[in-house]
């Protein structure tokens, strides 16, 4: 990865601190910190490669043309904005530049993806677990469930075959075999821990991923940034990271 980048920031909350103190470890310039969730006009005198976004939903839109239409690339960290998706990606190819996105940018977490994929794969095919989630965050995290585990239930459901929906509502009624049902819970301090489970009479198997901190998330927001810095297009975390692994 090309080490020799400056960054943007968009949103200068937790999360915006912690890469802030991570990319100044690593001697990465930070050339401009945008606290207020729209961008200025003054685009022309942008000095960095890539901005990072961790604002908030109806600020992505607007932010990605300011971004996309100055000729540099872009991380969306943002959550609760993918029904826009097609639009984000119609941005990035007219205007020619690169645009990551993620749900959760933890190279931790886009490993417990791949082993909860995997073990997904093994029970369906034996056909004798069901399987649900839950995930926890803390009090002041406004989207439920997570988009880290929307995304995941959604890697599911192209795996396992008696699973056909999402459900997210309190289940006061017997959830019917097709639904893969995500619950959630919201309070103290806990930065993120998601938890898949896979039930049979005889045994449950439980893998779980447990943030201690942001830092991971902050890390692999960089590692985006690097990653994104000389492409074109449309990506998700997990695409650039698979190119890598490879």
């Amino acid at each position: 990865m090309n080490e020799n980048i400056k960054i943007a920031l968009i949103g200068y909350g937790n999360m915006g601190k912690e890469i802030k103190k991570i990319a100044l470890s690593q001697n990465i310039e930070v050339t401009d910190i945008f606290d207020e969730y729209t961008l200025p006009a003054h685009k022309e005198d942008y000095k960095f490669d890539v901005a990072i976004d961790f604002s908030v939903p109806p600020a992505v839109i607007d932010n990605a043309k300011v971004i996309a239409e100055s000729g540099k690339n872009l991380v969306i960290g943002t959550t609760g904005w993918y029904k826009n998706a097609d639009i984000i990606r119609e941005i990035a190819l007219k205007n020619n530049t690169g645009i990551v996105w993620g749900a959760n940018f933890s190279v931790g977490m886009q490993i417990f993806f791949k082993i909860a994929e995997l073990g997904a794969k093994l029970i369906n095919d034996t056909g004798d677990y069901d399987v649900f989630m839950h995930e926890i965050h803390h009090s002041r995290k406004k989207d439920s469930p997570s988009g880290t585990a929307v995304t995941l239930a959604e890697k599911l459901l192209t795996i396992i075959d008696s699973k056909k929906e999402i459900l997210t509502e309190t289940a006061n009624f017997d959830i019917l075999q097709e639904q893969l049902h995500v619950t959630s819970t919201r309070g103290g301090e806990v930065p993120g821990t998601h938890t898949v489970y896979f039930d049979s009479l005889a045994d449950t198997i439980e893998l779980t991923h447990r943030a201690r901190n942001r830092s991971g998330f902050a890390s692999g927001a960089i590692t985006a940034a690097k990653l994104i810095k000389n492409k074109k297009g449309f990506y998700s975390f997990e695409q650039l990271l698979d190119e890598l692994w490879k």
